[in-house]
């Protein structure tokens, strides 16, 4: 179907349907002009309102137009939106001189098959200044085929001819012509369509005759057409002939008047463009001349930031060379500390290991100590054992010859008491000298102990105190039984000693005239007293020794102690006998 655009925009006037040759419906020839149109055509007037658009993403300001062409409607050249308008983020602007109307003609199922598959695509672009050219920020696609479901209202056109108008108005989002695909600004639109009805032939004639009306002034008349009936033998002198040579001449002036027309534009056009050149190449030229400037510095700053650079890198070569010097004195200084660090836990390790030993030695000892004792422990029980033997044995031959037996035992039990308490005088001297070596050894031995006991480790330490703890134990309990059985049998001569009291005293009695007797008689209980105040002392000695934690069961003063204790007993024994 024939299509002709036309653009509603600065009062331009609408243009016919384009005109072609075609053979009326009789076959006969003629030169009228007549339109190729199919028989169910409509005649069509579909506008476009871009009213404003809104930016959502930018972040310098804009100087925006829109842009966008139909080849359906007739023409392909682009319909642009001018004067660009400037804009902003979240900025909403009016675009100026958007709107544009079409006159086309085509059927119905056409024009809807078109609208559905041919997308009318609204493009946005930037006019830089700067850089002399416009550049694109992104496309839109105007739903055509949503016209055509809207609503129809009747209208009449200026003729009077009636007609159906559908519009439609909605926001579309601009998408960003990049890889983004970014939604960047909306565009406000209104779509309207107008349906004027089939074309029939009388409007087509008409159109026919009606000639083009010029782009500037008032639109000119064509010629009237008399219509006269002459015979076919004069094809030249009737009506028809006369208004087509009429025609032909007007349109050959048209012609050339629209030709004038042209020339004079283009003349006005060529000013224009000279003088927007020129405008443009001093803009270029202020613009060159601000590059150049701002080349001049920047290569001044390059020059001074690479002789800051140079500097540096003279700098950092010098540090490098510091760091490497001190890197390596570092790790001299670090295989130094770390060698002798290892030495020295070498040698802690053999002193630790040296240490262990004389522990180890120290315990064996201390086994070896127990162990004797024990021995010992054994030999007196075995002697004890016998001596209650031996002392069963007395008892009966006591019994059996009490006068002569009990006489020599007192006399001899006399001349040990003497021998005894002059023991202890001695002993009462020497105990104040004693006393006094025995304090200052005992200070210097805790000084020693103190200090060995410091340097040793703790889990040694930890190990001797449970093994000293429970040999103590041990001894405690053993000294205990055996002071236990020594006080049981110091009770029992005790006992024994009263006995032989009471029989000296009756043999008294009788007349005695041996005066050893008599004088042997008050001794014993004072000799058994001493014996008895003497152990007691020693024991308490020894328990305060053992009790300060200096001193233990191996030590020699508490081994001396406790063999004067036993002498001690085996003593008061034998007196006891």
């Amino acid at each position: 179907a024939p299509r002709s655009p036309h653009r509603k925009e600065s009062g331009a006037p609408r243009s016919p349907l384009s005109p072609v040759r075609s053979h009326p419906v009789d076959s006969q020839t003629t030169t009228s002009t007549h339109l190729a149109i199919p028989p169910a055509a409509h005649h069509f007037t579909f506008s476009i309102d871009l009213r404003s658009i809104k930016d959502f993403h930018s972040t310098a300001t804009l100087m925006v137009f829109l842009r966008y062409s139909y080849p359906f409607f007739g023409s392909a050249a682009p319909i642009l939106t001018n004067p660009p308008v400037e804009i902003r983020k979240g900025m909403e602007v009016i675009l100026p001189q958007s709107f544009c109307a079409f006159d086309f003609a085509c059927t119905i199922q056409q024009l809807q098959e078109t609208f559905l598959r041919v997308p009318l695509v609204i493009e946005v672009w930037h006019r830089d200044k700067q850089l002399s050219q416009d550049v694109m920020i992104g496309t839109g696609e105007l739903p055509l085929d949503r016209i055509v479901t809207t609503d129809k209202f009747k209208v009449s056109s200026t003729t009077g001819s009636p007609g159906w108008r559908q519009t439609f108005h909605d926001r579309l989002g601009i998408t960003a012509s990049d890889s983004s695909h970014q939604k960047v600004g909306e565009v406000c639109f209104v779509l309207c369509l107008e349906d004027w009805g089939p074309i029939t032939a009388q409007q087509i004639v008409v159109q026919q005759e009606a000639p083009p009306q010029p782009v500037i002034g008032s639109p000119a008349r064509s010629p009237k057409v008399s219509r006269k009936v002459v015979s076919p033998e004069q094809p030249r002198e009737t009506a028809e002939y006369q208004a087509a040579v009429e025609l032909e001449m007007w349109k050959e002036s048209q012609e050339q008047m629209f030709e004038n027309q042209l020339k004079q534009k283009e003349i006005m056009y060529m000013k224009a463009l000279a003088e927007e050149w020129k405008k443009r190449d001093r803009e270029r030229e202020i613009i060159m001349k601000k590059k150049l400037a701002e080349y001049t510095q920047s290569e001044e700053k390059l020059r001074k930031t690479l002789l800051d650079l140079q500097k540096r890198e003279k700098q950092m070569a010098a540090n490098e060379q510091e760091v490497t010097r001190q890197r390596v004195e570092l790790q001299r200084e670090h295989d130094r500390k770390l060698q002798e660090m290892k030495e020295a836990s070498h040698r802690m390790k053999e002193d630790c290991h040296h240490q262990v030993e004389l522990e180890r030695m120290k315990v064996r000892e201390i086994e070896g100590i127990v162990e004797r004792y024990k021995n010992e422990l054994g030999e007196m029980e075995k002697k004890y054992r016998s001596l209650e033997k031996d002392f069963a044995v007395y008892k009966e031959q006591q019994n059996s010859k009490p006068e002569v037996r009990l006489q020599s035992e007192i006399n001899l039990l006399t001349l040990e008491k003497v021998e005894l308490e002059r023991k202890i005088d001695a002993l009462s001297k020497s105990k104040l000298h004693y006393k006094q070596q025995w304090g200052r050894a005992l200070k210097e031995l805790a000084r020693l102990k103190q200090k060995e006991q410091a340097s040793a480790k703790a889990e040694l330490k930890r190990q001797q105190q449970e093994l000293e703890h429970m040999r103590l134990r041990y001894l405690a309990a053993e000294e205990k039984e055996v002071v236990n059985s020594e006080k049981r049998e110091l009770e029992e001569l005790k006992n024994e000693l009263s006995k032989l009291k009471k029989l000296e005293e009756e043999k008294g009695k009788f007349g005695n005239e041996d005066s050893p007797r008599d004088g042997t008689r008050p001794f014993q209980p004072d000799l058994d007293l001493s014996l008895d105040d003497h152990i007691s002392r020693l024991i308490e000695e020894r328990d305060t020794l053992l009790r300060t934690g200096v001193y233990s069961t191996q030590d020699k003063i508490i081994a001396e102690l406790d063999r004067q204790i036993r002498e001690s007993i085996a003593q008061k024994k034998t007196n006891a006998l």
